[in-house]
Parts: structure tokens; C-alpha cells; sequence
């Protein structure tokens, strides 16, 4: 889980967010989810749900990834429908495809399994679909999007072990 990961590229730290990083983590969502072209009314739409907060932080799951003693990026675990969600998932511009996102996964996926869930639910973006899909996750359906009316967002399911030692039922 989280630690120092070497690998080719860059080196990278992984460790469990603090409560004063709320604002950083906030603004470098906000930069990740406009990567992908979404203009600032957009942005400005999904703000409460890219933003953090101090106790979000400390009472959550939240976990960082360092660069040179930089955050990098970051994702939140939260519980939804006896099972768990990815809630967070970003990684800072320049760094996306350099390999942060993927170690961001892995650990992500660790956590989930540690903390005994038995499938890892993504609402993803419809740009970042791609990137689940290609690390194991499966299209289950859509959900609505709670920042934009009318728009729906991919729901994807990544089983974290056996389907007959998980729960029964996404949503039940």
C-alpha cells in the first residue's frame, strides 16, 4: 500500500492525505477534470463535487501521490451501496500518462481489498472511461450526474476478488 514505488520515469510516494492539503487536492481536481476540455462553466458546475474539505480528509479515505515532495495526484474511497465507491480520481496534467495514475490504481485497489470490499464502483468521467476499462473495470450502466442536469456519466464495476466471496448485488 502506500510507500515509495520506483519504477521507469519518475519516482513516486504514495501516503494517506492530510486535512490542511484540502484546498491543494481541491484546485489540482479542478485542473485535472478541465484537462479534458470542460470550459469554466463547467468546472464551476461540478466545484462542490471537486472540492474537499479538511474533515472529508481526515474522516476519509484520501490518498496522495508524491512527486519530488509534490502532490501529484490523488483518490478517495467512500462507501456507497454496500460496496466501494472510487469518489476521487485525479492525477495533475502534467503528470498524466506517466505512469502516476497507474500506481494511484494499484493502490487504491489494495486499500479497497484491506479494507474487506468486494467491488470497487467508478461514476467516471466519460473521458477517463477508457483508462478503467483498460485496467480490468466493466461498464455496468450510467448514472446521472449530480452537477449537470441531464448528463450521465458511466457506471463501471471492478470485482476486488472472487464474485462468490462478494457481496450479492451492486445496489442492494
Amino acid at each position: 500500500m502506500s510507500g515509495s514505488r520506483e519504477g521507469p520515469g519518475p519516482s513516486f510516494r504514495l501516503r494517506r492525505a492530510t486535512p490542511p492539503e484540502a484546498p491543494a487536492l481541491s484546485s489540482l481536481a479542478r485542473r485535472s477534470k478541465a484537462y479534458w476540455g470542460y470550459d469554466e462553466e463547467f468546472i464551476e458546475a461540478c466545484r462542490s463535487e471537486l472540492t474537499l474539505t479538511p474533515e472529508f480528509v481526515e474522516n476519509g479515505e484520501v490518498h496522495v501521490i508524491e512527486r519530488d515532495g509534490c502532490v501529484a495526484g490523488f483518490y478517495s474511497l467512500a462507501e456507497w451501496n454496500f460496496n466501494v465507491e472510487l469518489n476521487h480520481f485525479f492525477v495533475d496534467p502534467p503528470l498524466i500518462g506517466r505512469g502516476a495514475g497507474r500506481l494511484l490504481w494499484d493502490d487504491a485497489v489494495e486499500r479497497a481489498v484491506a479494507l474487506g470490499y468486494g467491488r470497487l464502483l467508478i461514476q467516471s468521467d466519460p473521458n477517463a472511461e477508457g483508462f478503467y476499462l483498460k485496467l480490468g473495470a466493466e461498464r455496468i450502466g450510467d448514472v446521472p450526474s449530480q452537477a449537470v442536469a441531464g448528463r450521465l456519466l458511466p457506471l463501471l464495476l471492478f470485482p476486488l476478488q472472487d464474485e462468490r466471496d462478494s457481496l450479492s448485488g451492486v445496489g442492494q
